[in-house]
């Protein structure tokens, strides 16, 4: 299933990476749980590579997977030039690693899980090692100026029933609060239109107006569980 946002648009997704969590508050949660210094990670559903250079700053080894070839391409030209980074093509419900490879798994926004997603999180059970620790970065609906406007934008998602479903496979959950800071408003307004349905993106453009400023208060949900 494509992504509707960076399949189709790359170039504007990059600009959304640069602007999500610029003070880095994810991954300071991530490594409360379990740092991957020194040990091996896979990013599941990678896309162009953005954040396997930064793995790479500490951890032995990092694999990057993604089932888009194309965005799977630019994350191996991005990472061209550091050793202890792979990028392969491959899918959540078919990673093409060994059993017990890595001791760290992050999917960051990489897709929506639900009823359905069970081979996904089957096969992250089977690549981790004893002791490792899954991540998984999703939306938190229920609060924050862009939760509201994702419960517009994507009403079918249940935020209660999501939770549900996590904790009924054995998750726990962080609750994570960041931002998207951005450098202007076009940059703004080009993300909030692939992130959102367009009838949705106009009216939430409309009323953050310019003067509501560059800087979006944004809810996340930190899911992990422990192999």
């Amino acid at each position: 299933m494509p992504s509707p946002n960076i399949w189709h648009h790359p170039q504007t997704y990059e600009i959304e990476n640069r602007a999500a969590d610029p003070d880095r508050h994810i991954e300071a949660a991530m490594r409360s749980v379990a740092d991957w210094r020194g040990r091996d990670l896979l990013d599941l559903g990678c896309g162009t590579g953005y954040h396997l250079p930064r793995w790479a700053e500490d951890a032995r080894r990092v694999v990057g997977v993604e089932p888009h070839p194309d965005l799977a391409r630019v994350a191996a030209r991005r990472t061209s030039r550091l050793d202890a980074v792979e990028v392969l093509v491959g899918t959540a419900q078919a990673v093409p690693l060994p059993d017990a490879s890595v001791d760290v798994v992050q999917a960051r926004w990489a897709y929506f899980f639900g009823p359905g997603c069970e081979p996904g999180l089957r096969e992250l059970d089977r690549v981790l090692r004893r002791g490792g620790t899954a991540f998984v970065v999703d939306n938190d609906a229920r609060r924050s100026a862009f939760g509201g406007w994702f419960r517009r934008g994507y009403p079918d998602v249940r935020p209660d029933d999501v939770e549900r479903f996590w904790s009924r496979h054995g998750w726990q959950r962080e609750a994570v609060d960041i931002v998207w800071r951005f450098e202007s408003r076009a940059d703004l307004e080009a993300v909030v239109r692939i992130e959102l349905p367009t009838k949705v993106a106009e009216e939430v453009l409309t009323e953050w107006g310019p003067d509501a400023g560059l800087e979006v208060d944004y809810a996340v949900n930190l899911w992990w569980k422990r192999s």
